[in-house]
């Protein structure tokens, strides 16, 4: 996408965009009077029916485009611009317009935003599998933002940082299990240390895990060819305008059997975006090193392939865990706790102030939330509220579930102190399960994201597989933390 931010338009547009709102034009009034009857026709034909969303019309006798920026149901005003950006992307690629002008000089700081995403949004495709790859028609968009160009521009520069890591989250996401898988997804992290100013990465393999007792990576990966990892990425800014520590912990299984607890057949090509938290959190960490937020944020990904091998862990098979509980594995697709219960403790271990756990963990939460929202678990009102808002600004709906201590003793176990599975309320009692492990005085929240990392059907800006869902909050989060 070539993006052109000006002062004032360069008359080589091809075609024009106006963005409306039911009846009335939006962030530009640059019509002729004559132009503005023509508008009020074609708007009062959008209500009637004789036109419609992204209709071809001239107006003050240049080829304009307008764009319905509140066509959707149940979307946020914010989310409304990116549909209408993405839209329009569609449009001018599918009809080959070389240049679309933009009039956005009345147009707020984070509705340009909004609209920006949009158009980046449809950029997309994943076609690295495909024997015949056919490029994006490339269009440019002059943004015409009169004296707000300067911060327009700047504005431009963060979405594509921010942009670069939703990319990053799904096209990893989207890989299948033979080609990234944990030893593969480590020489992604390593390569994205090496490229990014501020950020370090410490990587240990099935030995070290062993010997240092983070044994949920060892219970889990050790039936699979591929051996698990935990890898630790480190962000230490030059300066700091904040004493938090972030830690963003990723559930990595790069493919999920469901081990000896085997999946149903129907479930098993979805289970390449198990992966996702480990994804999401490497993306984010790149994305806020690139942006040099001023804040300490660290990100643990933990690594391991969940499959049906001759070493496999058995049902009823007790583990220590990191932090001297021990565990006894009642079903073995219950996996992802396991792994996160060692992500937890490494994330005490550095030091972290507030902790973010990330995973497709249950699937109670898709039959709760659906596909469209987030359900999260936070020990902390502040840190839940901090989640709710910058999700809000970043179009992405989180709600709040209840970390019901009524469902605690369901974990309990007669010979362990905890097994993986309670009898109720499946994403509360896993919840509850990661609660056991978080550090003493540590703000903790936990993602599930097992309904929004990856769709099977067109959802607002994808059109199947990964969603790239919770980098943007990950981010802001951060940018929000540094205010303080």
């Amino acid at each position: 996408m070539n993006l052109n931010i000006c002062i004032k338009e360069s008359g080589k547009a091809n075609a024009y965009a106006l963005f409306f709102v039911k009846k009335s034009i939006q962030f530009s009034n640059i019509l002729t009077e004559v132009g503005e009857k023509q508008a009020e026709s074609v708007l009062n034909g959008m209500q009637d029916g004789p036109f419609e969303d992204l209709e071809y019309l001239e107006i003050d006798d240049k080829p304009t485009i307008f764009v319905d920026a509140a066509k959707e149901r149940g979307l946020s005003n914010l989310d409304h611009l990116r549909m209408a950006g993405y839209r329009l992307a569609q449009k001018a690629m599918k009809k080959q317009i070389s240049c679309v002008s933009l009039m956005l000089a009345d147009c707020a700081e984070e509705q340009f935003k909004a609209i920006l995403h949009g158009l980046h949004y449809a950029e997309y495709k994943f076609d690295a599998y495909k024997s015949k790859q056919k490029p994006n028609f490339q269009v440019t968009y002059e943004i015409v933002a009169g004296e707000r160009a300067a911060a327009f521009k700047q504005i431009a520069e963060e979405v594509a940082i921010e942009n670069k890591a939703v990319v990053l989250t799904k096209n990893l996401i989207n890989t299948c299990a033979a080609d990234l898988y944990p030893a593969e997804f480590v020489e992604n992290a390593k390569t994205i240390a090496k490229y990014t100013p501020g950020l370090s990465i410490k990587v240990r393999d099935m030995k070290q895990l062993e010997k240092e007792g983070f044994l949920g990576h060892v219970t889990v990966g050790k039936g699979s060819s591929h051996e698990p990892y935990m890898i630790t990425l480190d962000y230490k800014p030059a300066k700091r305008t904040s004493k938090d520590h972030l830690v963003i912990v990723g559930k990595g299984l790069t493919f999920d059997t469901g081990g000896l607890c085997l999946k149903p057949p129907k479930s098993m090509p979805e289970m390449i975006s198990d992966m996702s938290g480990a994804a999401t959190a490497l993306a984010a960490i790149q994305a806020i090193a690139t942006l040099k937020l001023p804040i300490h944020v660290s990100a643990v990904c933990c690594l391991a392939e969940n499959a049906i091998g001759n070493k496999s862990v058995l049902p009823g098979d007790i583990f220590k865990a990191k932090n001297g509980k021990t565990v006894m594995v009642d079903n073995t697709d219950a996996e992802g706790r396991l792994v996160l219960s060692d992500g937890l403790a490494e994330a005490g271990e550095i030091g972290a102030t507030h902790i973010i756990d990330i995973a497709t963990l249950t699937g109670a939460m898709v039959r709760a939330l659906g596909y469209a929202i987030t359900g999260f678990f936070s020990n902390d009102d502040d840190l839940g509220l901090k989640v709710i808002n910058c999700g809000e600004a970043c179009c992405e709906k989180f709600w709040s579930m209840p970390l019901e201590e009524e469902y605690a003793d369901a974990l309990k176990d007669k010979f362990a102190d905890l097994k993986n599975t309670g009898s109720d309320a499946g994403a509360i009692a896993a919840a509850l399960f990661l609660q056991e492990f978080v550090p003493e005085n540590t703000a903790w929240a936990h993602w599930d994201i097992a309904g929004t990392a990856f769709t099977t059907k067109k959802w607002k800006y994808t059109e199947y597989g990964a969603t790239g869902f919770g980098v943007q909050t990950l981010i802001e989060l951060a940018r929000e933390m540094s205010l303080n």
